[in-house]
């Protein structure tokens, strides 16, 4: 397995191995805050410890930081593939300085909006880090599926991003409002995009059969210039002759 094939795999295993996990945790965590706030609002003591919630927020803090790093992870492999692939540095110099820029400065802002305190700045970097990604998606070499934009893992994932970065951006509104307006946007929010992540397990596993790997490139392109670029068709399954 070459390297560029690594970083491919790379995406995949850093969502199972820790973005999943994660939502996990954060899903149990919630239910045990909203059993608790619900057994003290009632006048009763609750056996639920009350570290429970400063325990969800930090799980949210590093969901929306492994979401937003896997989705950049997987726009480089896209991007920085297409520009060695097409020698765009050759041609477009400019566009890949630029490039470059735009990812330091999706990851600062990211870092900026997890820092900051004052809502007006928590605002600021959360637009800039969400502006980047949107960005960087529409480069050349992202592997989008617009035309099947309802099973797309692209998409999924830009959305389910954006919605983390709100959620941190909201954070510590939820504390200060005593209307609980905040809680039940952050609580719409959570829920859109828990179902979100249950569509990226569907569709990135479709994504690891659609995406070859780079030694496979060469047949997989050529058999679709052969067979499928005049007519619409369907790849035959190899005969296997068993052995006597």
């Amino acid at each position: 397995m070459s390297l560029r094939d690594a970083i491919l795999l790379l995406h995949p295993a850093i969502a199972v191995i820790v973005v999943f996990p994660l939502i996990g945790i954060i899903v149990n965590r919630a239910l045990l805050v909203r059993q608790r706030r619900l057994q003290t609002v009632e006048g009763g003591k609750s056996k639920i410890p009350p570290v429970v919630g400063q325990e969800h927020v930090q799980s949210g803090r590093w969901l929306t930081v492994s979401v937003v790093g896997i989705v950049l992870i997987a726009l480089a492999y896209g991007i920085v593939g297409n520009i060695l692939d097409k020698q765009v540095w050759m041609t477009a110099p400019f566009q890949v300085i630029f490039i470059g820029l735009l990812f330091a400065a999706t990851i600062v802002s990211l870092y900026l909006l997890y820092q900051a305190k004052p809502a007006k700045w928590r605002g600021i970097f959360a637009t800039l880090t969400g502006v980047g990604l949107v960005v960087l998606g529409c480069q050349d070499g992202v592997y989008r599926k617009t035309n099947e934009w309802y099973i797309s893992h692209y998409y999924y994932g830009q959305l389910a991003a954006l919605l983390m970065i709100v959620s941190l951006a909201i954070l510590p509104e939820i504390y200060k409002d005593k209307t609980n307006r905040w809680r039940k946007v952050h609580i719409t929010i959570s829920c859109i995009a828990l179902l979100l992540f249950i569509g990226q397990g569907i569709t990135g596993s479709l994504s690891l059969l659609e995406v070859p790997l780079n030694w496979q490139k060469p047949y997989v392109y050529k058999l679709y210039e052969q067979k499928c670029q005049i007519k619409p068709c369907t790849i035959e399954v190899p005969s296997v002759v068993p052995k006597p």
